[in-house]
């Protein structure tokens, strides 16, 4: 069986935990930061800092993405 290369792009952005759940960070957190009429307010960007787990239906492709992970 050959190796398998790893995705650039996905190995930056997901890690795997000890049990082998694949781990991302929450999106919508670059722009429009300041809590004017049109940004986010503190308690929404608190959330957006913490990672989350990725969705079990994609688990199966991106561990194809970041096989060594």
């Amino acid at each position: 069986m050959p190796k398998l290369k790893t995705h650039s792009g996905a190995k930056k952005r997901f890690g795997t935990t000890g049990t082998g759940k694949i781990k991302r960070s929450r999106a919508y957190k670059r722009h429009n930061l300041n809590a004017s009429d049109f940004g986010k307010s503190s308690k929404r960007k608190r959330r957006l800092r913490k990672g989350t787990l990725a969705d079990a239906t994609n688990v199966k492709a991106l561990k194809l993405l970041i096989p060594y992970k």
